[in-house]
C-alpha cells in the first residue's frame, strides 16, 4: 500500500464523513493497513473534516505507536482486531450515521433485502452486541459477524465497515448508511417489498460477475419461522433477526407448513390522518 496515497485517501474520507454528517464534533476514525505490521490510523481529538496529512500517524499490531507527533485514536485496538480478522481486507471506517445509528439504537439489524445495488455490493448488515468505546469490549461482539459481513452495527453505538482500501470501505459506510434511510422511509410508508430468493440469486451472479471480493452478502429474502402477516423479530438461519414483509413483484407466500397470510392491512386512511395533521401544523406555523 502507498503510503501518501493511503494518507490522501483518509483525509479525504475524514472531509466527506464529516460533510455528510455521519460525525460530529471529533468522532469517529479510519484507517489503512500499509504493511504486514503498520497501521496508518487518525488521531484522536481531531475533527474528521479538519485533518491535514501531518495529522495522521502509525502502529504497530500491537498498538504502539511507531510515528507521528499526535495520539492514535483510541479505538485502535477494534481496527487491530479487525484487520486480524480480515486479512483480505485493508482499511476500517468507524463513524455514527444518523439513520444506521439510530438503527443499531433500536436493535433492527438491517437485513432485507431490498435494494438490488445493496445486495451486489454490501449484502446485510448485523447488529454487534454493546461494548464500552475505547476498549477489548467493542472488538469482542463483533468476532460472530466479522468473517461474514463487511459492515456492521453497532449496538446503541454507530456503524463499522472494511473494504479493499480506504475509499472501499467509506463506500460501504454511505451505502449503509442510504441503505438505513431508504428502509426507514419505506417502513414509515407501511413497509418494504423484499426480493425474492430467484431474484437476490440473480443479483448474487452479478456480483460475482463484477468480480467483487468478500464473503457473499447474507440477506434474508425469505426469513423462515415468521407468521404470516407478523411484524414481529424473526430469527434466520445465520441468527441474524429479520422482519417478514411482502415480497417484491408479487404478495407475500405462506410459508411451509403456515396457513394463508391475510391481505396486509389498509394503511392509507393512517397515511391520510398524519397528512391532515401534518398539513394543519404548517398551516398553524406560517404568520
Amino acid at each position: 500500500m502507498n503510503l501518501h496515497r493511503a494518507k490522501l485517501d483518509i483525509v479525504e474520507a475524514g472531509r466527506r464523513v464529516y460533510q455528510r454528517g455521519y460525525v460530529a464534533s471529533n468522532d469517529g476514525n479510519i484507517s489503512c493497513r500499509i504493511d504486514e505490521d503498520r497501521i496508518l490510523t487518525t488521531p484522536t481529538g481531531v475533527s474528521k473534516g479538519f485533518m491535514k496529512v501531518e495529522d495522521l500517524c502509525v502502529v504497530d499490531f500491537d498498538g504502539k505507536q511507531v510515528s507521528g507527533t499526535m495520539r492514535p485514536s483510541s479505538e485502535i485496538g477494534m481496527h487491530i482486531f479487525l484487520y486480524r480478522e480480515r486479512p483480505d481486507m485493508h482499511a476500517v471506517v468507524h463513524a455514527h450515521p444518523p439513520t444506521a445509528t439510530g438503527f443499531a439504537v433500536a436493535g433492527i439489524p438491517l437485513t432485507e433485502c431490498v435494494l438490488p445495488e445493496v445486495v451486489i455490493t454490501l449484502g446485510s448488515v448485523p447488529i454487534a452486541d454493546y461494548g464500552t468505546p475505547g476498549g477489548p469490549e467493542i472488538s469482542e461482539p463483533i468476532r460472530k459477524w466479522v468473517k461474514d459481513y463487511d459492515a456492521y452495527l453497532l449496538e446503541n453505538h454507530g456503524a463499522t465497515t472494511i473494504g479493499l482500501d480506504v475509499i472501499n470501505a467509506y463506500h460501504k459506510m454511505e451505502t449503509l448508511e442510504h441503505f438505513a434511510k431508504i428502509l426507514l422511509v419505506a417502513r414509515q410508508l407501511g413497509g418494504a417489498n423484499v426480493l425474492s430468493e430467484e431474484q437476490v440469486g440473480k443479483l448474487l451472479k452479478i456480483r460475482d460477475r463484477m468480480g467483487i471480493q468478500g464473503p457473499n452478502p447474507a440477506c434474508a429474502p425469505e426469513p423462515p419461522h415468521a407468521s404470516a402477516g407478523s411484524d414481529q423479530p424473526t430469527t434466520t438461519t445465520d441468527a441474524i433477526p429479520t422482519l417478514k414483509t411482502r415480497s417484491a413483484g408479487g404478495s407475500l407466500a405462506p410459508l411451509s407448513g403456515s396457513t394463508p397470510s391475510s391481505p396486509p392491512a389498509d394503511t392509507s386512511p393512517l397515511i391520510d390522518e398524519i397528512t391532515r395533521r401534518v398539513v394543519e401544523e404548517l398551516r398553524r406555523r406560517s404568520p
